[in-house]
């Protein structure tokens, strides 16, 4: 995301504690937004498109939809 004042790893309980972790983890957030690029799935590993701001997720949606029929 280009953003990197966040910690790679998933913050422990002490973090949680720290007004500046949590100021950052707020902008990252809230404030930030992701016009290219795109989204991993963490269990498949597949990749959604972003374009302007917009996630492309309709290949997912038809695969599930097609998965509960």
């Amino acid at each position: 995301m280009g953003y990197g004042e966040l910690p790679e790893e998933a913050p422990d309980s002490s973090m949680l504690e720290s007004d500046e972790f949590l100021q950052k983890f707020y902008h990252a957030l809230l404030e930030l937004d992701l016009e290219e690029g795109a989204l991993a799935c963490p269990e498949t590993g597949r990749k959604f498109p972003i374009t302007k701001g917009i996630p492309n997720m309709l290949y997912f949606m038809r695969m599930r939809s097609e998965r509960l029929a």
